[in-house]
């Protein structure tokens, strides 16, 4: 047969659900294999994964026959994923739509054979006749398979890291139309085998296979060192035959197929043949290999009664539209398997066809003993692939892979909390690294995903992307001697002064009055009697020297009216330290203003609190944070349905004042109540003080980014309870500031998972997001006398 066309020749004749009737009576299960992450695998979870599929495996029935196949082709980005809509948003999806990168999927089937000895012939034609209705009904033996088949998958599903779900008809079909197709899009066509080659379409096919023991050398195992990301200070691990999946970057197949063979049964052959071969081996060295590697599976045998004898087979079958590229795609994966001691066979004529045909699902069973190598079951489960693409979720944070630079969606908010209990988040990085950078991707495409943002800036790094939605930001900054237009006191009717503002106006006091966070339950409620006491005597104009005032004025009968002791509120204490912030005191201008302003934040979506001119002021910074977070409680917080971050940038500044990171875990402990996140950006963990407020907040920090730092990653490593192989993924990291695509990367973790990252971005966006430097300044000079950044930035690039 030298043309085949599938119309005439289906190799299925029916399907139920998962479970397909094949025309030479096989009956096969089919499942589509949900991998992690290439690069998010540590040595031990390589390990790991290939007990899952042993244990998985080895009860299944003898005469079962398992075939993984991992499809590799070429495709482009679509982008029809990423938002359109804004100016940036519109840059992004332009600049990564159509990139090239290389789509994999991964298929498991589960194949019953009708022969359940396996001995077939060396040529089969798999688009043989069958005599009608010899396809199996649902009988004993077909119920005892499902039933182990749904064992096995069940306890994969168990674990952590992979998950198998079942295809459905159209999946199935579309599968096998595609495969006999030669993955040719837009035609049907019929396949040519011919003697040299076999063309299907406009692609040219080929083989390479591993079919006898005689191909491996002395070590096989579950992984191997990744030498592109090793260094002399740490080992960097890939799956063993991951050179053959995502990293060949051609389009390919991987087939393992795995016959489940009688222990016992080849036993006594392999004895046997250690009788023979021990007769003749003195002539010649092929004879003395062969008794040598047969006698070490025995030996497996005797000694691991959890041993499986099987017989395997491993092919790459690969294509191109170029007849004369095959002998390149060839050559590359020949050198893959030279790095892993692997000698490949390259079938030619009948036998290349045999392959081919035969490595499709319905026709797994029809290899012959001459095409297949034995070994035990662990042996053969270290060529098995068991990682994918980058996984994009369906909405989040665009980043890009380390494979492709394409984009991938992140969903670090987690609404549904799978990974995460908390969605607050830190970001490390020292300077120069791009940490503001980072921080203006992720708080961009939050705020025009409708996310409210609060920003606590004392480095002025986000003015220039705000300036890009003028009407829905407003930046407050701090200049000597002015105010903020924060008046915390400030009530525009009674329904105003409810019991959770009043709670927090005593929290306000008491910290401007230095009792620090753990206050007794006395002094709280004496300050919340004192304040009720001024709000039903005071009907208008509130304000902290109003407050003051009003206690001044009542300080002789003010105890005994509210019935408090001295001890629980102190009038001398309160009128001297407030002295401070009102009247002619050294800090009044902060509290300076009668009519509250802050109704200018409560409709804006991204507000910019710039505090730089005051960050070395302890006294300032600290009052300036207690007035910004009374402002956010009674707008932002105010609706809990509505998503908002908090973002401390230049974070390291704040902190060093006592007071300050107490302030900050406030913050942590309500958004719990709210709908939001809190960000800081740190240029090292060191500068977060080793203590249980820091502990508290790390904690509850469980999105982690890090960017590249020379002086390593040993503190934060330790702080934050890494994995030595997140570690790894750290020391790994690698930017490429030059060429055409132009990228940092960075570590993410989202909860327990972690990887690498890539963050490039198009030249609007990189406009966009410039800190300082001659082009910003550039840019802000063409924004003074055009007033629109979106036109200033198309005038900077061109």
């Amino acid at each position: 047969m030298n043309s085949i066309n599938l119309s005439n020749y289906h190799p299925i004749i029916e399907i139920q659900g998962h479970m397909v009737f094949a025309n030479n009576g096989n009956v096969v299960l089919c499942y589509k294999a949900d991998l992690p992450e290439i690069y998010s695998q540590s040595e031990s979870d390589f390990d790991t994964m290939h007990g899952t599929w042993f244990q998985a495996f080895k009860s299944l029935p003898i005469g079962t026959v398992i075939h993984k196949q991992d499809i590799y082709k070429k495709g482009h980005y679509e982008a029809d994923r990423l938002p359109n809509g804004t100016f940036l948003q519109k840059a992004t999806h332009d600049h990564f739509k159509g990139r090239d990168y290389l789509k994999h999927r991964s298929y498991l089937f589960f194949i019953l054979p009708l022969n359940k000895a396996l001995n077939n012939s060396k040529f089969v034609n798999p688009f043989r006749k069958i005599e009608k209705g010899i396809h199996k009904k649902m009988d004993h033996n077909l119920k005892e398979f499902v039933n182990a088949v749904n064992d096995a998958v069940s306890y994969i599903n168990n674990g952590s890291r992979i998950s198998l779900s079942q295809l459905g008809e159209n999946e199935i079909l579309e599968l096998g139309q595609t495969y006999f197709n030669g993955f040719n899009e837009g035609f049907d066509t019929s396949i040519q085998l011919k003697k040299n080659d076999i063309e299907i379409g406009n692609n040219f096919f080929d083989v390479l296979a591993v079919n006898s023991e005689l191909c491996f050398g002395e070590t096989i195992q579950s992984s191997k060192t990744n030498d592109r990301f090793t260094s002399d200070d740490f080992v960097f691990h890939q799956g063993f035959i991951d050179g053959l999946g995502l990293n060949l970057n051609e389009n390919h197949i991987v087939n393992q197929i795995i016959y489940l063979d009688d222990k016992h049964k080849w036993r006594k052959l392999l004895e046997k043949k250690i009788e023979e071969l021990s007769k003749s081996s003195n002539f010649g060295t092929q004879n003395k290999v062969v008794l040598k590697k047969i006698e070490a599976i025995v030996e497996k045998i005797n000694e691991d009664d959890a041993s499986r004898i099987i017989r395997g087979h491993l092919n790459i079958i690969f294509w191109s539209s170029e007849a004369q590229e095959l002998d390149n795609i060839a050559s590359r994966i020949k050198g893959e398997f030279k790095e892993l001691d692997i000698v490949p066979y390259y079938p030619q004529g009948e036998e290349r066809k045999n392959y081919f045909l035969n490595s499709f699902c319905c026709f797994s069973s029809n290899f012959s003993n001459e095409d297949l190598y034995v070994t035990d079951l662990k042996h053969a489960l270290c060529l098995f692939i068991n990682n994918t693409n980058y996984l994009s979720d369906t909405t989040g944070i665009i980043f890009n892979d380390r494979q492709h630079n394409v984009p991938v969606l992140k969903d670090v908010w987690d609404e549904g909390k799978k990974r995460i209990k908390a969605r607050n988040f830190a970001i490390f990085a020292p300077t120069g690294e791009g940490k503001s950078f980072l921080a203006n991707n992720i708080l961009r495409q939050y705020f025009e995903d409708r996310v409210r943002l609060v920003i606590i800036d004392l480095g002025g790094s986000y003015s220039k992307f705000a300036k890009l939605y003028p009407n829905n930001h407003i930046i407050l900054r701090y200049e000597q001697g002015k105010n903020l237009g924060i008046n915390p006191f400030f009530i525009s009717h009674e329904s105003d002064l409810t019991p959770e503002r009043l709670e927090d106006l005593a929290v306000f006091l008491l910290e401007l009055l230095a009792e620090g966070t753990k206050v007794s339950k006395a002094k709280q409620v004496a300050v919340k009697k004192v304040l009720l006491y001024y709000y039903n005597q005071v009907r208008t104009k509130h304000s902290l020297a109003s407050l003051y005032r009003f206690v001044d004025d009542e300080k002789d009968g003010l105890i005994q009216h509210l019935k408090i002791k001295e001890e629980h509120f102190s009038v001398y204490n309160f009128l001297h330290i407030l002295s401070e912030y009102v009247d002619n005191g050294l800090y009044s201008f902060l509290f300076n203003v009668e009519e509250d302003q802050t109704y200018k934040i409560e409709d804006k979506r991204m507000i910019v609190f710039e505090l730089d001119e005051v960050k070395d002021n302890k006294e300032i910074l600290s009052v300036m944070l207690k007035l910004i977070k009374s402002a956010i409680q009674r707008t932002i917080w105010r609706n809990r349905s509505e998503r908002g971050i908090i973002l401390f940038d230049e974070f390291a500044k704040q902190l060093k004042f006592d007071n300050v990171l107490e302030s900050v875990e406030f913050y942590y402990q309500a958004i719990r109540k709210q709908n939001g996140a809190i960000g800081i950006i740190l240029q090292s963990i060191n500068q977060l003080p080793n203590n249980s407020t820091s502990a508290s907040i790390l904690e509850n920090t469980q999105v982690i980014y890090s960017l590249r730092n020379e002086k390593g990653y040993k503190e934060l490593a330790k702080r934050l309870n890494l994995s030595s192989h997140d570690l790894n993924q750290l020391k790994s990291i690698r930017n490429n500031l030059t060429g055409n695509r132009k990228y940092t990367e960075m570590f993410i973790k989202i909860g327990n998972e972690s990887n690498i990252f890539r963050l490039e971005v198009p030249k609007e966006v990189y406009a966009a997001y410039l800190t300082d430097g001659k082009e910003n300044q550039a840019i802000m000079d063409i924004y003074g006398k055009t007033n629109d950044m979106e036109e200033a930035i198309k005038i900077f690039i061109g």
